[in-house]
């Protein structure tokens, strides 16, 4: 189905066009002349604007600007019962897909306007298909036989029924753009766009131009309109990863879309309706966040309707067996190599096993696609494995700690601990954070990460 604008000052051209498109499938919606054109088409997003040429006050090719100066990727098809040279060429100067002389015949216009939607689509989702492989990343599909997986996968499955927002919390690392990619394809929706946004990755003027588009000369640069990522994701699912990022002036925008499913384009006048089921992710604490003021409270409860908590891997270590041969199969057969299918011996696989993880299953596979490459022969061996995994081992002082009778905060505990190893290691290595990253064990990313939770450094 596709929405489609019909704009014709005879109301027997717009009555027959509606009643043959809303037979074919489409929605429609009509108006009579160039002024109700232009505000639908500021309101609305449509794929395709089938307008007369000739009318009073606003014409066809006034439509048809204004159509591509606001909305570029809608497909718009020129009718008239006065043809003229000049005015087809002009048509077609200005981005027409087509232009039709009355009378038509009705296979005739149903051919074209089926041609001009199919290649509408087929531009919408090679470049839906572009932006997913450049922004794919991590392990492609779920490994987890443990309780809390099993409890995720159920959540999955019935999140996916409904279009309420759903807010995935863990940390980095854990498959949070999985979760919500699964419950998108699950959903009625699958066949529409699933968008991806990285909050964090843009500063704030770029992810607000990025999310809602802009107009024509809005800022320096802005040389055309340009479509947003809410907009790209119209009929299917947008992901505001890391959106503990936004800033508060970005959030009150958001709270405005979540509650309206609205916006307006920087440097717009009017608000644009969309309908995309809004999937959110973070890996801070955003009750917390909003307790230290960093995050909005109202948007914060909008966004919480549907709660999903991926655990850590060290708390599914039961996983790590059957993650480990999913990456190995998964690396033997990366495209360009001819890697051997490894396998790997009891000692490896427990030291691994021991090993606490911090970056979580994105860090599981990169030492597994680093083994799979280093390793001579067909199995991985405790020699092969680093050395900053096999020293892993459990603080002494903090395990023989007995629990008082009025209890412990465990998690300010191990905070507490955390801070605290972070900064002998830095100063250790002269606060070279490469240095200190090897000496924990951690990535420098990770690393980096911790660092800033603490404000560490």
């Amino acid at each position: 189905m596709s929405k489609i604008l019909v704009v014709d000052d005879e109301q027997s051209m717009r009555d027959f066009l509606a009643i043959m498109l809303k037979k074919e499938g489409h929605d429609v919606v009509t108006a009579e002349n160039g002024s109700d054109a232009l505000k639908a088409v500021q309101a609305e997003i449509f794929d395709l604007v089938i307008s007369d040429v000739k009318m009073s006050g606003l014409d066809g090719i006034d439509v048809l600007k204004a159509t591509k100066e606001i909305s570029p990727e809608t497909v718009v098809i020129m009718v008239t019962a006065f043809a003229t040279a000049e005015t087809a060429v002009e048509a077609m100067k200005h981005g027409a897909y087509d232009y039709i002389i009355k009378p038509f015949k009705i296979d005739e216009i149903k051919f074209i306007i089926n041609n001009s939607l199919e290649k509408r689509h087929l531009r919408k989702e090679n470049i839906l298909l572009k932006r997913e492989i450049e922004s794919r990343a991590g392990f492609e599909n779920f490994i987890g036989k443990s309780g809390p997986m099993q409890k995720v996968f159920a959540l999955i499955r019935q999140v996916a029924e409904t279009n309420s927002i759903v807010l995935i919390s863990g940390e980095s690392g854990t498959g949070k753009e999985l979760v919500a990619r699964a419950i998108h394809i699950n959903s009625a929706r699958k066949n529409g766009p699933f968008v991806t946004v990285n909050c964090g990755a843009l500063p704030e003027t770029l992810l607000e131009s990025e999310l809602f588009g802009y107009m024509k000369g809005a800022f320096t640069g802005a040389t055309s309109n340009k479509q947003g990522l809410f907009e790209a994701a119209n009929g299917g699912a947008i992901f505001l990863d890391e959106i503990s990022a936004t800033t508060p002036a970005l959030q009150v925008k958001l709270l405005r879309v979540l509650q309206e499913r609205e916006f307006m384009r920087v440097g717009g006048t009017t608000g644009i309706k969309v309908d995309v089921h809004i999937i959110a992710a973070s890996n801070k604490d955003l009750f917390a966040e909003v307790s230290k003021g960093l995050f909005r409270e109202d948007l914060f409860y909008r966004l919480n309707v549907i709660p999903i908590h991926l655990p850590p891997l060290r708390e599914r270590k039961e996983d790590i067996p059957a993650l480990i041969d999913f990456f190995l199969r998964k690396f033997a057969k990366k495209e360009g190599t001819s890697l051997l299918l490894k396998k790997i011996d009891a000692e490896a696989l427990e030291v691994l096993m021991q090993h606490p993880w911090p970056g979580n299953v994105r860090e599981l596979e990169n030492m597994i696609e680093r083994l799979v490459i280093i390793t001579p022969g067909d199995t991985i061996r405790l020699e092969h494995v680093p050395d900053a995994v096999k020293n892993t081992r459990p603080c002494s002082e903090l395990v023989s700690l007995d629990i008082p009778e009025e209890g412990l905060n465990l998690e300010a505990l191990l905070e507490d601990a955390e801070k605290a190893f972070l900064r002998k290691a830095l100063e250790k290595t002269g606060g070279v954070k490469t240095e200190a990253a090897k000496l924990l064990g951690l990535t420098f990313r990770s690393f980096r990460h911790r660092l800033q939770k603490y404000d560490a450094s």
